[in-house]
């Protein structure tokens, strides 16, 4: 992390990225009875996958470790964030509390569908880390805590991390308004469904229900922001204790009927 804190030239990259990304703006398209929202969090991820050393090469390997390091101290900055958000709506969010809470069980489902999935497409140790969660920064954390960012866990993780930040928050806008336009399903529900863990995908969710319902934009955001807020929290932990322990029993199944052997162990107890 010190290596990071010191690297002038990355955190001057970001404030580079940061302010164009930002200039751009939120986007926003019809697209049939949904809408489409682009963030700038999305641009920011496609100009700085440029940066590295396959394309631009503005910075290295070392750069790119330093930086990674430093993923931990933002997750720590958009938690707070969360709160500042939550707070006004609090009374409403305390009636809507126990269907807040329930929901974490539903994100269980990722892995009973992902990891065999991912197993029988080829994947191993990887479909842990891209399959026990929605991968978004509190599982991301979680995953470099437990195995590392440097092992196939890490590399599962991070992959889907990826891949659900570019084409999450479009997946997730246009859901969100198909499911309002077509479903019996209240503006309130949807929102507080789009809590994943995700602030991209939350907020391109709640921003497009939002267009839909003016009226309720205020708590339909509050809502979403306080699921997502207890997603990081309560769901780390459902993770930590619930998730993985069953992926990796999950993993062990599906590698046995596909290989017919036994996995290898994870690089923690002793695997290569």
């Amino acid at each position: 992390m010190r290596d990071g804190i010191r690297n002038i030239k990355v955190h001057a990259i970001v404030l580079i990225l940061v302010i164009i990304s930002e200039f751009i703006g939120v986007h926003s398209f019809k697209v049939g009875p949904g809408t489409l929202v682009l963030l700038p969090m999305l641009y920011a991820l496609v100009i700085g996958a440029f940066m590295g050393p396959k394309f631009l090469k503005a910075v290295n390997q070392k750069d790119m470790v330093g930086a990674g390091s430093l993923v931990g101290v933002t997750l720590m900055l958009l938690m707070a964030r969360y709160g500042t958000t939550v707070g006004p709506n609090l009374p409403a969010i305390i009636k809507s509390g126990p269907a807040l809470l329930l929901q974490e069980f539903g994100n269980l489902g990722t892995l009973f569908l992902g990891i065999p999935l991912a197993v029988f497409l080829g994947l191993k140790r990887e479909a842990i880390g891209a399959a026990h969660s929605v991968a978004r920064e509190p599982n991301v954390a979680l995953i470099g805590d437990v195995y590392g960012f440097d092992g196939p866990e890490g590399r599962g993780v991070m992959g889907v991390y990826i891949c659900g930040t570019v084409f999450g928050t479009i997946f997730y806008g246009l859901m969100a308004t198909a499911a309002a336009a077509y479903l019996p399903l209240s503006p309130k529900a949807l929102a507080m469904a789009s809590g994943v863990g995700s602030a991209s995908m939350m907020t391109a969710s709640v921003s497009s229900l939002s267009a839909m319902f003016p009226q309720m934009a205020e708590e339909l955001q509050a809502l979403g922001a306080a699921s997502n807020m207890l997603s990081g929290l309560d769901g780390l932990y459902m993770s930590l204790w619930m998730a993985l322990p069953a992926s990796e029993w999950l993993y062990r199944k599906a590698y046995r009927v596909k290989y017919g052997t036994e996995p290898e162990r994870p690089l923690a107890e002793g695997g290569k």
